[in-house]
C-alpha cells in the first residue's frame, strides 16, 4: 500500500512539471484538418493519374476517361480532311515493284465514246463511282455515283462535283480529289423507284463546254433482261445552277421521219448519241440518231440542240458526215509505269526519309514527355503550397477557437486573413522581382554578345544569322588589341557562360 502511495504521487509531480501544450485533449478532434489532408490527397492523385494518363495516350489508345474519349469522339467535318495521293502500300525493303504514272488527256476524243464500266462490281459492292471528268479549268471535277437495289435489281445514279484546290498543280489536284470533299447535294439525279424490276437507270457526264460552265449529260434507261430503251440528254448550268432538259431532240426527229419519211419510230427500236458541244457554235449541242434493225444500225440523222433546250435542227442526213466537236473536258490515264532506277532511288530515299521520321519522332516524344513531366511537377508545386497555407490558415483558427468564440472569433481571423494576405503578397512580390532581376542580367549578357558580334561582323546582313549565337561571341576579337585582350575577353565570356548556366 505504501509503495503505491508512492508511485502516485511521482506520476502526479511528473504530470504537473509537464507544459501544458504538451498534453493533448483526447476528445477534441479537428476535421477540418482531416478535410483539409484528404482533399490534398485527392488532388494529388488525380495529378498522378493525369500525369500517367497523358504518358499513355501520346499515342491515342482506350486508356482515357469519359471526358477524353468525348472530345476525341466529336464530329469532323470530312471537307475540311487533308489527302494524300493514293499510293501503292509497300514496306520500305521492297525489291521492285512498277509504280504507275499518270497524266491528264481529253475526256470526250473521240466525241460520245465514253460509257460507263460497271460490271459485277456493282452488284457485289452495291455502289460504284463512275470515271470523273475535270473542267477545262481545274476547278472542279463531276462523276456519277451508281447505286443497285438487290431487292428490285434495279439502278438508279446521282451526278456529283467535288472541288479542287487551285493551289496545287493540275495534275496534283486532281489526284487528291476525294469524295469526301464533294458538294453534298447532286446536281442530277435519275428516278430512284424500285417498282419496276431490273430497270436500269445511269447517269454518265458527256463533256465540259470551252469555258465549264455547262455539263453535257446522258442518262440511259433500259432493262437489264431486254437492253437500252432510250438514252435522254441534259445540260446542267453551273452559272445559274439550274438543269435543262434537251430530250425536245427526240421529239423532233420522231416527228421529221413521220411527217415526210413515213416511218413511225414510236414502234421501231432507235436511240440518240450525244456527241458534245459543237465547236462552232458552243451554245449548241450535236447528237447522232441510229435505229436496230438486228443487223448493221440505220442512220437517223445528225442533229443540233441549243444549251437551254429550245432550237432543234437536222445537220445533215449523210452517214459519213463528221460534225466538228470541241473537247474539252479532262480525265485521268495511266501512262506506263516509273523506270527501274528511278525505282530504286525511291527506295534508298523511302529508307532515309524512314530514319530520320523515327529520330524526329523520338525526339518529338521525349520533348513532349519531358513536358509533361515538368507540367506535373510544377502543378503539384502549387497544390502543395496551396495545401500547406490552408493548414497553416487552419491551425490559426484553432489556435483563435481556444481562446475565443462567436463574432469576436470570426473578426479575429479576418484580421489575420488580411495580414497573412498582405504577407503573401509581399513574398509574391519578391519573387517578381528575383525573376525580373534574373531576366535583366539575361538580357544584358545577350545585348553584350550581341554587341561584340557585330565587331566581328560589321556587314549588316549577318546580323539576323549571328547576333544570337555565343560562339562567335566567344572568338577573340581580331579587329584590336593583342593577345592578351583577347584572352582576357574569351575568360570573361566564359564566366559569363558559367554563371548563365548556374543560373
Amino acid at each position: 500500500m505504501k509503495k503505491i502511495l508512492i508511485l502516485s504521487f511521482i506520476i502526479t509531480f511528473i504530470a504537473a512539471q509537464m507544459p501544458a501544450a504538451a498534453v493533448s485533449n483526447p476528445f477534441k478532434k479537428d476535421y477540418k484538418a482531416k478535410e483539409i489532408n484528404f482533399e490534398y490527397k485527392v488532388k494529388k492523385e488525380d495529378l498522378q493519374h493525369k500525369k500517367e494518363g497523358q504518358l499513355l495516350n501520346r499515342v491515342p489508345s482506350g486508356y482515357m476517361t469519359v471526358e477524353e474519349y468525348e472530345k476525341r469522339s466529336e464530329y469532323k467535318d470530312k471537307t475540311t480532311i487533308e489527302y494524300d495521293i493514293p499510293k501503292i502500300e509497300r514496306s520500305a525493303d521492297f525489291k521492285y515493284i512498277p509504280q504507275p504514272v499518270y497524266k491528264l488527256v481529253k475526256y470526250n476524243d473521240p466525241p460520245g465514246k465514253t460509257e460507263l464500266k460497271l460490271g459485277r462490281r456493282l452488284f457485289i459492292k452495291r455502289q460504284l463511282n463512275g470515271q470523273g471528268v475535270v473542267s477545262p479549268d481545274y476547278t472542279k471535277l463531276v462523276y456519277p455515283a451508281i447505286y443497285y437495289y438487290n431487292d428490285s435489281g434495279s439502278t438508279a445514279a446521282d451526278m456529283f462535283v467535288i472541288p479542287l484546290n487551285e493551289n496545287e498543280a493540275n495534275l496534283t489536284r486532281v489526284l487528291k480529289a476525294n469524295v469526301s470533299h464533294r458538294n453534298p447535294e447532286p446536281i442530277l439525279s435519275t428516278d430512284k423507284a424500285i417498282d419496276n424490276y431490273a430497270a436500269f437507270r445511269t447517269l454518265t457526264p458527256v463533256d465540259f463546254n470551252s469555258d465549264g460552265t455547262k455539263l453535257l449529260a446522258k442518262e440511259k434507261l433500259g432493262s437489264s433482261e431486254d437492253g437500252i430503251w432510250e438514252t435522254r440528254i441534259y445540260i446542267y448550268n453551273f452559272a445559274d445552277k439550274k438543269s435543262y432538259d434537251l430530250n425536245k431532240v427526240r421529239e423532233a426527229i420522231k416527228y421529221y421521219w413521220n411527217e415526210y419519211r413515213e416511218l413511225d419510230l414510236t414502234t421501231k427500236r432507235w436511240d440518240i448519241y450525244p456527241l458534245g458541244f459543237d465547236s462552232v457554235n458552243p451554245d449548241t449541242v450535236v447528237v447522232q440518231a441510229y435505229a436496230y434493225t438486228g443487223e448493221v444500225p440505220v442512220n437517223l440523222g445528225t442533229w443540233s440542240i441549243k444549251t437551254d433546250g429550245e432550237g432543234t435542227k437536222l445537220v445533215s442526213m449523210d452517214k459519213n458526215y463528221a460534225p466538228s466537236i470541241s473537247s474539252n473536258g479532262y480525265k485521268l490515264e495511266e501512262d506506263g509505269v516509273e523506270e527501274y532506277q528511278t525505282v530504286k532511288r525511291n527506295e534508298k530515299a523511302l529508307k532515309r526519309a524512314d530514319k530520320f521520321v523515327q529520330k524526329e519522332k523520338k525526339a518529338i516524344d521525349k520533348k513532349a514527355v519531358k513536358q509533361i513531366k515538368e507540367d506535373y511537377k510544377y502543378e503539384l508545386k502549387e497544390l502543395r503550397a496551396d495545401h500547406k497555407d490552408k493548414a497553416r490558415d487552419n491551425r490559426k483558427l484553432q489556435t483563435f477557437a481556444g481562446s475565443t468564440e462567436g463574432t469576436e472569433l470570426e473578426e479575429k481571423y479576418n484580421q489575420y486573413r488580411e495580414v497573412q494576405t498582405q504577407k503573401d503578397i509581399k513574398k509574391l512580390e519578391k519573387k517578381i522581382q528575383a525573376k525580373e532581376k534574373q531576366i535583366d542580367k539575361i538580357d544584358k549578357k545577350i545585348q553584350k554578345v550581341t554587341d561584340e558580334t557585330k565587331k566581328i561582323f560589321p556587314n549588316p546582313s549577318l546580323e539576323g544569322t549571328v547576333s544570337n549565337t555565343e560562339e562567335n561571341a566567344s572568338q577573340p576579337e581580331q579587329t584590336s588589341g593583342g593577345e592578351g585582350a583577347n584572352n582576357d575577353s574569351s575568360e570573361q565570356n566564359n564566366q559569363e557562360q558559367q554563371q548563365s548556366q548556374e543560373e
